[in-house]
């Protein structure tokens, strides 16, 4: 089964591109196999980063448009699919879903959804994303992605029984993405590195460069923490015995 691996948050300013970045490197670092889709076109962050690899797509409440995000679908027939969303996107990917049946569609052809929400630690967005669980239920699958770039505080969210029962119930799956540097972060983004040209990059010195390779190995242990892309394929591990392969 196939994976459609959203990067979500709804609303702007809460990581979605830089954890979606991240899901590629991690992709690209253990050789799993997949497609990048930028549907961000304020903001094309990602495609920018990655602009070699990188496909395009765009989700629209416009009918004239809406077929325009099909090709997410069919290029989950080949391999899992890595989307970057654009804020308020709700409406117009519940239209996408609804009016193909694609949960219906997804049972028939393997294809799954997984909503990767990320999180600033802000109440609106919390709300939103209760509202994302409320909406697809058990149909879609959730991951909150706590920001710690963002926020390093999560007590409140911890202690709201509202939050901690839908997590519950929906059997949602939190993962703590790390923070990485200011001045390291910065140096990315106003270059538009991909984390491999990161981490060779002249603008770091040694600490620096160690610095996004330690980003790295925490956010791919965030993202092994899940399993869902332990049955994508085969892994590579590229680091002390490069070539090690380990059939899943």
């Amino acid at each position: 089964m196939a994976t459609i691996h959203l990067i979500d948050g709804e609303k702007g300013g809460v990581g979605k591109s830089f954890v979606a970045r991240t899901m590629v490197q991690y992709c690209l670092d253990r050789n799993l196999p997949f497609t990048a889709v930028e549907t961000d076109r304020s903001n094309p962050d990602v495609s920018r980063a990655y602009r070699d690899i990188c496909q395009y797509a765009v989700l629209s409440e416009d009918e004239k448009q809406a077929d325009k995000a099909d090709r997410i679908f069919e290029m989950a027939m080949d391999k899992p699919v890595i989307v970057s969303l654009p804020s308020q996107v709700h409406r117009a990917m519940k239209a996408w879903i609804d009016r193909n049946q694609l949960f219906q569609l997804g049972q028939e052809y393997d294809v799954s959804f997984c909503k990767w929400f990320v999180c600033n630690g802000e109440y609106d967005v919390v709300q939103l994303f209760l509202a994302s669980l409320n909406c697809y239920k058990d149909q879609m699958t959730h991951i909150l992605v706590r920001n710690f770039g963002l926020c390093d505080d999560w007590s409140a969210i911890e202690a709201d029984s509202s939050v901690q029962k839908l997590i519950k119930k929906y059997k949602v799956k939190v993962i703590d993405f790390p923070k990485l540097g200011h001045s390291e972060k910065y140096i990315i983004n106003q270059n538009q590195l991909n984390f491999d040209e990161a981490r060779n990059s002249q603008e770091f010195k040694i600490l620096g460069k160690q610095r996004v390779v330690n980003f790295l190995k925490a956010a791919y242990l965030a993202f092994d923490s899940t399993g869902l892309w332990e049955n994508e394929s085969e892994i590579v591990f590229p680091s002390e015995e490069v070539g090690t392969r380990l059939k899943k």
